[in-house]
């Protein structure tokens, strides 16, 4: 039988979620709604496929370190990101962290199955005018400055986009106020931003400002 683990932190989406593939016949569905609870169900019950996430409990691109631990774990995880973000830097991340596939959360019911079908049986998936603009990106990644950045700084970028300070930044990462003014000065120079205004406003520009919803 197989089973799989959704680990989102909306209700609706997991329920959504959950619905979709009950219907395509896969009654086994664990679901988490954080980092911890998600790592901890896939050790205890290791899931045969675990989609994930990528923006969990407003965490930046949190969802990043949860594939790299999985993989990190088992290589032969099979991980489908089911995510809001379209930006193909930030979808190339994702499946070089090991992500087998990704998809948007716009897409339709018989797209996730497809997607879920195709991950399950090592295939990997990914829908071909996203394919095409990954491709494009990857072939001026020199030129795009996301493309240096290393998870924890595209964590920090995608807060600085929600506008949260520094303080609210350290909390939600679990790292002291002294390590994120590091971050942010090497995000300053990588970005090319002078002063923190501007680059808040490089952050709103390459990753825009998530909203507080599924999408």
């Amino acid at each position: 039988m197989t089973t799989v683990l959704i680990v989102d932190d909306h209700p609706v989406v997991l329920q959504g979620c959950r619905r979709v593939l009950e219907d395509a016949g896969i009654t086994n569905v664990l679901t988490a709604r954080d980092l911890v609870s998600g790592y901890r169900l896939y050790r205890r019950r290791m899931p045969d496929v675990i989609i994930v996430d990528l923006a969990l409990q407003g965490r930046g691109l949190g969802g990043l370190s949860l594939v790299q631990r999985i993989k990190a774990h088992d290589a032969r995880a099979r991980i489908l990101v089911f995510s809001m973000h379209s930006d193909p830097i930030i979808v190339s991340r994702a499946l070089s962290a090991g992500a087998l596939g990704y998809v948007l959360k716009d897409t339709a019911a018989e797209d996730l199955v497809e997607a879920f079908e195709k991950v399950k049986a090592g295939v990997p998936y990914l829908r071909s005018d996203l394919a095409l603009e990954v491709a494009l990106a990857g072939a001026g990644a020199r030129r795009d400055p996301l493309a240096e950045l290393t998870p924890r700084e595209l964590q920090t970028l995608g807060l600085l986009a929600q506008g949260k300070p520094y303080g609210r930044i350290a909390e939600e990462l679990n790292v002291s106020y002294k390590t994120v003014v590091n971050t942010c000065s090497q995000l300053k120079e990588k970005l090319n931003a002078k002063n923190l205004p501007e680059l808040i406003r490089a952050a709103v520009q390459h990753l825009g400002a998530p909203p507080r919803m599924p999408g």
